[in-house]
């Protein structure tokens, strides 16, 4: 059974998964992937008081921003790391690459094909006539609950448009609820 503590603290991650999102975006594009551990925020003042006037007290949750990660460590990081208790979730900021439906499938064969190692991948992506960069950020909880936000970067015809679904990146999802393991 979820507690209501399990549930405020849910109902709250959209929202500070957007404001990872804000956070990183406000740096600009072209930023090198990053965690942030959430903790409770009525815990974080009351252990770190001078932080009071500087955190939205009336959010439940406050991501923590940590170092920024060399590009193409975040699954190195991820699997080398496990969060205090203190912590009640973790979230991530990445760049991406996105590609329409059946672009995957072609790149996939062109790297059979090639016999060339994973990496090769993101560059095909990157180089692919239709791709389109993008944020994401993927949050999740103690208690398995997760949300995602992945901004497209627009350009000179189409604005930035933002896609908020809890299962858009279910790998990354699972990878920071592995980080949550004791």
């Amino acid at each position: 059974m979820t507690s209501g503590v399990e549930r405020e603290l849910s109902a709250a991650l959209p929202d500070v998964a957007r404001e990872v999102e804000e956070f990183v975006g406000r740096a600009g594009w072209d930023q090198p992937p990053q965690l942030f551990a959430l903790v409770r925020t009525a815990e974080l003042v009351a252990a770190e008081p001078a932080v009071g006037d500087r955190v939205d007290r009336s959010s439940v949750l406050t991501p923590v921003a940590q170092e920024p990660l060399p590009d193409g460590e975040l699954d190195l990081t991820l699997a080398g790391i496990t969060w205090p208790a203190a912590v009640a979730g973790c979230a991530a900021a990445v760049q991406v690459v996105v590609l329409p439906p059946g672009a995957e499938a072609e790149l996939d064969s062109r790297v059979a094909a090639a016999g060339e190692p994973a990496d090769l991948v993101s560059r095909l992506a990157a180089e692919h006539p239709e791709h389109r960069e993008a944020r994401l950020v993927a949050a999740v909880l103690r208690g398995g609950a997760g949300a995602c936000v992945l901004r497209l970067r627009g350009d000179a015809d189409t604005a930035d448009e933002l896609v908020e679904r809890p299962d858009l990146a279910p790998n990354l999802l699972d990878a920071l609820r592995a980080t949550l393991e004791p």
